[in-house]
């Protein structure tokens, strides 16, 4: 996508996804701290293989990508720094940490405006395309994380929530 010819969005457009997108993102937080939280404390340095990233690790990343996403998104500068710090030292300090850093961010996201939403934004050199387009990606990186996660539970002995419906732990409740 790099440089070749971006597509034409309308603002209203834009105004469309970025509300679709940043509720989509709220609604998928729910399952998201769902799996975060099953992690046990006692287990949470548990990796499925040693080249795996540990379920504490991962945690981390999906915790901390999402918010620094987002806040790029609303900076229209997708800089990274360097490695990922850990928000808190628990897993409930990240739950927490992650519910209300992501709201913050979503509400940056939210408050852009149309002109900001349609400015061309560089990836890395990988892409460039209108803000806006960037919240799938990151609701896409996101579930993808989530989903790694979700399977490190059950060998940890810990339960798998209600994601996309019910696990054999929690049934679907509707």
């Amino acid at each position: 996508m790099g440089s070749a010819a971006q597509p034409s969005i309308t603002g209203e457009f834009a105004i469309q996804l970025r509300d679709m997108g940043t509720g989509r993102i709220m609604h998928e937080s729910k399952a998201t701290q769902r799996v975060i939280s099953a992690i046990p404390e006692d287990k949470k340095n548990y990796k499925p293989h040693p080249d795996s990233r540990s379920a504490w690790q991962l945690a981390v990343h999906l915790a901390v990508s999402q918010v620094w996403f987002l806040n790029s998104i609303a900076d229209r500068n997708f800089n990274w720094t360097g490695e990922e710090k850990e928000p808190a030292p628990t897993i409930a300090g990240l739950v927490k940490w992650r519910e209300e850093e992501l709201k913050k961010a979503v509400d940056r996201v939210r408050a852009m405006t149309t002109e900001q939403l349609l400015t061309p934004v560089d990836f890395f050199g990988i892409m460039k395309a209108p803000a806006v387009m960037y919240l799938q990606f990151d609701q896409d990186h996101s579930v993808h994380h989530r989903g790694q996660l979700s399977v490190y539970l059950r060998p940890m002995g810990a339960k798998v929530p209600d994601i996309y419906g019910g696990s054999f732990d929690e049934p679907f409740k509707g």
